[in-house]
């Protein structure tokens, strides 16, 4: 299939006037989702809480690709983003998409950042029909559970089982550890799952695992696990989990003289990750992700440079790339679809195929998940430091 190029930050998203001829929803069938002149989405994000980080970066990479699309608009029609916070808990997240599709009469929704929030919001998306698109969430729960896929669900992420593995290829591969510890978030899906895809893949590749430990989010102290995992003498620690803890867990290990290669994934991909463990311990450290600042591609750099024009210069992390990248593939969905309908969004988001975005050039497979590259990205004084990318 041709390539659709977004070029130039895609800036060039040409949202032709008379495209969508029925985006106002002609058919008896479709519901409101606009007041004529907007098309609404629902932004359903962890905006305070636990891991506010995540919901705040996604929520400035789609306003700047809202920004952009509205621009030239689509038929005519602004998006309008109607947000809610869902406190980076699930019951709040579970509140949140009844509301937007309820009463706000979404076309469709963005979020949530972690698979848990966003799996609190299956039933309701399932039951209302309308399409849920999770940014970051990594979960294969999400889109495909008991066999069964969840066919108003879609995500922009690369998922668990992919994010694992590629750790494991490279702690074998690169790092050269024969051995490894994993230490995971016991009440986390997303940790459990790396995790899982890890062992599996490390073992395959002929490593052993010495040591499987756990914690729970929310605990502080450390020490006394991580003077077990030292006993084992891993060649290798993977942890998979989000940044406040791995942050307080690198910190300590290195106080506990544990200065082993550790390895998480796209969780630990906050600001805040340098602050709580400090610069020096985040030396030899890896994750993997979705995207670089750092890499020289085009079409990353011309959206590196319109992100630090619209925030003051900041560099714009991966959860901003994935927010980014969700607003444009929302919005060629819509385009193709020639409507604001939710149904024919959902049936335009399945035929995805071949579309260039900042994290990668995706196409979508049949469990609405997107086949694309992953980054690894080393810590080296506190900074990201792109290392390589990983085709699947």
């Amino acid at each position: 299939m041709k390539k659709k190029k977004l070029a130039g930050a895609f800036l060039s998203l040409t949202l032709a006037a008379g495209v969508l001829a029925g985006c106002s929803g002609s058919g008896s069938s479709e519901k409101s989702s606009g007041d004529g002149d907007t098309i609404k989405i629902g932004v359903n994000l962890e905006l305070s809480g636990g891991v506010a980080s995540y919901g705040q970066s996604i929520a400035e990479g789609l306003e700047l690709a809202t920004a952009e699309i509205n621009k030239e608009g689509i038929d005519g029609k602004k998006i309008k983003l109607i947000k809610v916070d869902n406190k980076s808990e699930a019951s709040e997240a579970t509140s949140g998409a009844i509301k937007l599709t309820s009463q706000d009469q979404v076309a469709a929704i963005v979020g949530a950042a972690t698979s848990t929030n966003s799996i609190a919001q299956v039933q309701i998306a399932q039951d209302n029909k309308v399409p849920v698109i999770s940014p970051s969430g990594t979960s294969p729960e999400i889109t495909f559970s008991k066999d069964k896929l969840n066919d108003y669900i879609f995500r922009t992420s690369f998922i668990d089982p992919f994010q694992g593995t590629v750790a494991a290829n490279f702690a074998t591969k690169e790092i050269k550890a024969k051995s490894a510890a994993i230490y995971i978030d016991s009440a986390s899906d997303y940790s459990k799952g790396l995790a899982a895809a890890f062992k599996e893949q490390f073992e395959k590749n002929g490593g052993k695992i010495v040591a499987e430990e756990a914690y729970i989010a929310k605990d502080t102290d450390f020490r006394s696990t991580l003077t077990r995992l030292k006993s084992a003498k891993p060649d290798f620690i993977f942890l998979p989990g989000y940044y406040e803890e791995a942050g307080l867990i690198v910190k300590q290990a290195r106080e506990t003289g544990l200065d082993v290669p550790f390895m998480g994934g796209d969780g630990w991909d906050s600001p805040k990750l340098v602050e709580i463990a400090g610069a020096k311990a985040l030396n030899n450290t890896f994750i993997t992700n979705h995207y670089s600042s750092g890499d020289p591609d085009e079409k990353i750099q011309n959206f590196v440079s319109a992100f630090k024009a619209k925030y003051k210069d900041k560099s714009p992390d991966a959860f901003n790339a994935l927010g980014y990248d969700t607003g444009y593939f929302l919005a060629d969905a819509i385009k193709r679809a020639g409507s604001a309908d939710s149904e024919k969004i959902k049936e335009a988001l399945e035929k995805t195929a071949d579309l260039e975005l900042v994290t990668g050039t995706f196409t979508l497979d049949e469990k609405h998940n997107p086949i694309k590259s992953a980054t690894i990205l080393e810590f080296k004084e506190g900074k990201q430091v792109f290392n390589t990318k990983i085709n699947p």
